[in-house]
């Protein structure tokens, strides 16, 4: 079954949810990283995205009008990131920032060019034409364009692959040019991009003198295969294929460039064995599942099933042993990695927004592959829970880290915690979130729904009208709902009448058959956790499903050992957390009581309605009974346990009221 993402343009969002997210980032998300790519916001860490295109370009102006008497910079190398002591410090004609800041405009280009293919906006299309003038003539002749090694010389240009990032840079320009060529029919960007691909394709390879090596950092894997399919020119999946291939063949091409890995399995790079030998999701948990993307890509592009075997094994190693209840990856600080099988400490877990998205990716295409329920249940997942958190409601701090437990003293006198923030931030050296979950939250339509010639998935639920032509007719498929608060999806199909058309709609695993449906005279059939919906023969049809929406207690697999005799809270996809600005301080001291006794409440508190829950408690009171001299132990015996109730919100609106403790395990009462 060819499956694929719906276009943008074929879905209009009109959703409570959803349409408030996309507004904002229209509306404040968009300008502001312009802002901020462009060192416009006081106290923000400066981006230098768009200084380094300028200084690149300026570099190139000399270089045409100099001609031959123009002499080319020598490769310096100035540290894998470098910032001035202060941003006025910064001279005009050097790079800063780290050594990938040029991705920060293609995300921020993607995300624009999302916005708008729904929302036309001459302003905001010809602030993203200046911008692209800028970029484009930082190019070089021949095509390549990274501005690290335009402004710093040349004759070091992809010598090291594992860390420079050139590759991902080209990935994620590409990733952003198409958007826009698909948003508004301008070709500038796209041709850069193609030039950069093109370049690229003479340098590696598998023939003589070529240079055999794959990228440190993956993403340019899924972009060259959306390049060829969005242009049909098959150097770029060769190119692609090559990359996947030949990562984590003996000799490792990184041993090559940094000698000190001989003999060392590169578990970061997810390159200690060749792709198709790989069964668990190691290393760099974002570089992971962008190559995982990748090979999902390839899987159904060329139909090798050794790389779908591999993909539906790496994705059981991420969801039954390596993921957070809120859908967050990569548990470890070190190395920003996945860590062994079950190990998911909740207060130094590291969970990068960025991880994610990229699983959400992964999820997708496997949904292409394969539309089953135990992908797009694990999208909804992330989306709500570990993607949303990593954005406050204003649109204009973001957090990188998302853990499941905040102290935040321990966040600023403890090391091994140094990297969980209990607020979130303007911005960061490393940016690569922020405008990630820009371009995402743009792109939410075709996340939601996919099809095939004669089928429409419903993904995700979420208030939409979403028109398909099948055999040359097109029907309009309008959705209702107030879904992830409600359960209820009202469905209305026009124009489907004798047409072959099929609606596929997800049956979410957490409600597994507490569903009801009323779909008239239609016939249905239950696939892989979608309910396929047939037989429409008139002009219209209105369709009912309502699934029931009860808050759950959740508990983890006891090989968890972090959350062992611990519960966490669940409605629908939504996770919930307790936070000190509910419950007062040391969260740590309460128990949740069994029965569970769990009362939904609606709540408008953070400026739209949703729903929180109060949940019956003990708190422990220490007695102040010592057994020995120090006050620091007690008897048990002598404390005090009172009865209390436990207030907790959506996992994803933590820290938007000002900094506390926050939790999402507690305790259970034996």
């Amino acid at each position: 079954m060819n499956i694929k993402p719906l276009d943008l343009k074929s879905v209009k969002i009109q959703d409570e949810f959803w349409s408030r997210k996309t507004e904002l980032v229209r509306k404040e998300v968009i300008p502001y990283q312009w802002d901020i790519l462009n060192d416009r916001v006081p106290d923000a860490t400066p981006s230098f995205c768009m200084h380094n295109f300028r200084a690149a370009g300026m570099l190139n102006s000399k270089r045409i009008k100099l001609g031959k008497n123009y002499e080319a910079p020598k490769y310096t190398y100035r540290g894998f990131a470098v910032f001035p002591d202060k941003k006025e410090d910064a001279k005009d004609d050097e790079f800063y920032g780290f050594l990938f800041q040029d991705s920060d405009f293609s995300k921020w280009i993607e995300a624009v060019s999302y916005s708008l293919s729904t929302h036309p906006d001459p302003a905001l299309e010809k602030i993203a034409d200046d911008a692209i003038d800028i970029v484009c003539a930082a190019q070089l002749p021949n095509g390549y364009l990274d501005t690290y090694y335009i402004i710093n010389g040349m004759d070091k240009s992809f010598t090291d692959l594992r860390d420079h990032h050139e590759l991902y840079c080209m990935g994620h320009l590409i990733e952003g040019a198409i958007a826009y060529h698909e948003a508004t029919g301008k070709d500038k960007l796209l041709n850069a991009a193609r030039r950069f691909a093109d370049y690229a394709c003479g340098v590696f390879g598998t023939e003589e003198g070529k240079i055999k090596g794959y990228p440190g950092h993956e993403i340019a894997e899924m972009a060259l295969f959306r390049l060829y399919e969005a242009t049909g020119d098959e150097h770029y999946r060769h190119l692609a294929e090559y990359f996947i291939n030949q990562r984590g063949q003996s000799p490792l091409y990184f041993e090559g460039e940094h000698p000190d890995m001989k003999g060392k399995p590169d578990y970061y790079h997810q390159a200690h064995k060749p792709v198709r030998e790989q069964t668990e999701a190691v290393g760099h948990a974002v570089r992971a599942v962008y190559l995982y993307s990748g090979m999902a890509d390839m899987a159904r592009i060329s139909g090798d099933r050794e790389i779908l075997k591999a993909c539906e094994a790496l994705w059981d190693s991420i969801v039954n042993e390596k993921m957070y209840i809120t859908g967050g990856i990569g548990a470890t600080h070190l190395g920003e990695a996945f860590s062994f099988p079950f190990d998911l400490p909740n207060d130094t877990a590291y969970a990068e927004t960025c991880a994610s998205i990229g699983l959400v990716f992964f999820a997708r295409r496997m949904l292409c592959l394969n539309p089953s329920q135990k992908y797009s249940d694990i999208m909804e997942v992330a989306l709500y829970n570990g993607i949303l958190s990593g954005m406050a409601l204003d649109g204009k701090s973001f957090f990188y880290v998302n853990p499941l437990e905040v102290l935040p003293e321990a966040c600023k006198k403890d090391e091994r915690k140094e990297h969980v923030k209990p607020v979130r931030q303007k911005w960061f050296g490393c940016a690569c979130c922020p405008p990630n979950i820009a371009r995402l939250v743009s792109s939410i339509g075709s996340y939601a729904y996919g099809e095939s010639d004669d089928t429409l998935f419903v993904h995700l639920y979420m208030g939409s009208t979403i028109k398909k032509n099948v055999n040359q007719k097109e029907i309009e498929v309008c959705i209702k709902t107030d879904y992830p608060n409600s359960g209820k999806i009202d469905i209305d199909v026009t124009g489907a009448g004798e047409t072959g058309f099929k609606l596929a709609l997800r049956i979410p695993g957490w409600t597994g058959d507490r569903y009801s449906k009323n779909i008239g005279n239609l016939n249905a059939s239950v696939i892989d956790g979608y309910l396929y919906v047939e037989g429409f023969t008139e002009d219209k049809h209105h369709l009912e499903i309502e699934f029931e929406m009860k808050s759950r207690a959740v508990f983890a697999d006891p090989r968890v050992v972090e959350d062992e005799h611990k519960i966490a809270f669940m409605r629908g996809p939504v996770v919930y957390c307790a936070e000190e600005k509910d419950n007062g301080k040391n969260l740590r001291s309460y128990m949740i009581k069994k029965p569970f006794v769990i009362k939904e409440k609606p709540s408008s508190e953070f400026g739209f309605e949703t729903i929180v829950l109060d949940v019956d408690a003990k708190k422990v009171i220490p007695s102040g009974a010592e057994f020995m001299e120090s006050k620091l132990y007690m008897n048990y015996e002598d404390a005090r346990e009172e009865d209390a109730t436990l207030r907790f919100i959506p996992y994803s609106l933590w820290a938007n009221r000002g900094e506390g403790e926050m939790s999402v395990y507690f305790d259970l009462m034996v």
